[in-house]
């Protein structure tokens, strides 16, 4: 029998031990709540402001890496645009002055030609007179573009 007295010890209700069971728990409820939980919960309560603060700051920081990336895009685009635009504009000064430049030469030539055909029916030339007159005009066509001027040749 000593061995049922051990075992209904246990499941014997001691009011006693109810009590100071209760007491302490209260006690201790009370002191955690008083010390412990209210610094556990502001601790958890701050961490959870700083993480939604960081979330919010992520989130305007990527909106702002969005906004300036268009922006750049847009001025990209734009650089590109004009500097199509200049290509385009160049090309067409340098057809329109190569036009100019091929009349211009065309028209000195014709004028050039008439000159000789009008000096050569004036005189009868001999090929040493007709290598002069060459030369001569070839100068005076040397100084209208800028030319060196070609020696005469004996």
């Amino acid at each position: 029998m000593p061995l049922l007295l051990a075992a209904s010890g246990l499941l014997d209700v001691r009011p006693g031990l109810i009590f100071w069971t209760l007491v302490t728990f209260f006690v201790v409820a009370f002191l955690l709540r008083k010390w412990a939980w209210g610094p556990i919960l502001n601790v958890v309560d701050q961490r959870e402001k700083a993480i939604a603060a960081s979330l919010e700051s992520a989130r305007r920081e990527r909106q702002e890496a969005e906004k300036l990336l268009a922006e750049q895009k847009d001025a990209i685009q734009k650089a590109r645009a004009e500097a199509e635009a200049q290509k385009t504009e160049a090309l067409r000064e340098i057809a329109s002055e190569k036009t100019k430049a091929v009349a211009e030469v065309k028209s000195l030539a014709g004028a050039l030609a008439v000159q000789i055909a009008e000096k050569l029916l004036n005189e009868r030339l001999d090929p040493s007179k007709q290598r002069e007159l060459v030369s001569e005009y070839m100068a005076e066509v040397g100084k209208a573009t800028g030319a060196p001027r070609p020696a005469p040749k004996q």
